[in-house]
């Protein structure tokens, strides 16, 4: 199979059908093999009876249905779990992503080798100080730490080839980081495509203000994880090991400075009446806490069995 077209969708009743002739005159103008996986997060709405009618009717639609809404980051786990094709794209279910990229994008992976292909929205059609604004600081920060030159992290326009979905982990809400994910799993070949951006045909849009918010605490999360993940105790052990030495060095020096003090027949103080004492013993304290937590961290490191764990009530195949 050419193509898997994975679409994570909550709410979107009113533009499945459209989306899914889109793709289709787009899929077979090219000759593609190809099967659209809808992603149903838990919608409210029609939606689920909407994606039942396209497999009716088309043997190339498939979907997912979640009990709840998790979010976008599990719905694209499943629906890269269940993908077959050589090229796997996503895109959003609201028609802001033009189907007419795909070409483009399937051939960025297949001819020019590319592992991961991200959509740039170089135009957008989101309001300035809501989106746009926040978006730019958003990306400036996400390729500062990540290292991954890409204008538009968040674009949910992406083609890979089929390798690099079943070897990256999605999860919580690191759907943004995917291109950072790749890179961790050794995949370095990622490119950009300038591609269209529509504006809302339907509907308003799931992501609020606070996206923005996640978005940062997830990426300091994805550093920590990609640097100390495996190895903790190189974080916490090395912090640890200073905290305490340094403690350790000023205990030493209030003791001596005692000791110098009574050697000469001078009037000695309390240890304990200088701070240099507790913030010394409170270092010790710390480092040792410290150290405690690289090891605990190197027992417990990635060992949740259930962080992919999704209640799936109905599946089309």
């Amino acid at each position: 199979m050419d193509i898997s077209v994975v679409i994570p969708l909550f709410n979107e009743e009113e533009s499945l059908q459209e989306l899914f002739l889109w793709i289709k005159k787009v899929a077979d103008s090219n000759r593609f093999m190809y099967e659209v996986i809808f992603v149903d997060d838990g919608s409210t709405d029609k939606s689920w009876q909407v994606i039942e009618q396209l497999s009716a009717q088309h043997s190339e639609v498939k979907g997912i249905k979640f009990r709840r809404n998790y979010g976008k980051s599990p719905a694209l786990y499943c629906g890269f779990e269940a993908a077959q094709g050589n090229v796997v794209i996503t895109m959003d279910a609201d028609l802001q992503d033009s189907p007419d990229e795909i070409p483009a994008l399937y051939r960025m992976i297949v001819e020019e080798g590319y592992d991961l292909v991200s959509g740039w929205k170089k135009k957008r059609y989101d309001p300035v100080f809501t989106k746009n604004i926040p978006s730019k600081l958003f990306n400036a920060t996400a390729r500062k730490v990540s290292g991954v030159k890409l204008h538009d992290f968040n674009c949910g326009l992406k083609a890979y080839r089929k390798e690099v979905v079943k070897n990256i982990e999605v999860y919580g809400e690191m759907h943004r980081y995917i291109p950072y994910l790749a890179k961790a799993a050794g995949f370095g070949k990622i490119g950009e495509m300038e591609v269209h951006h529509q504006a809302r045909k339907f509907g308003q849009s799931k992501f609020g203000f606070n996206r923005f918010v996640n978005g940062y605490l997830d990426l300091i999360t994805l550093w920590f994880l990609s640097k100390f993940g495996v190895k903790p105790m190189h974080f916490f052990g090395v912090g640890g090991s200073i905290m305490f030495l340094l403690g350790f060095i000023a205990v030493i020096c209030v003791g001596a400075s005692k000791l110098w003090a009574i050697y000469h027949g001078m009037r000695a103080p309390l240890v304990t009446d200088t701070a240099y004492f507790y913030l010394a013993i409170l270092a010790m304290i710390l480092g040792t806490q410290f150290f405690i937590t690289g090891f605990l961290g190197e027992l417990i490191s990635r060992s949740s069995q259930e962080r992919n764990n999704y209640q799936i009530e109905k599946q089309i195949k």
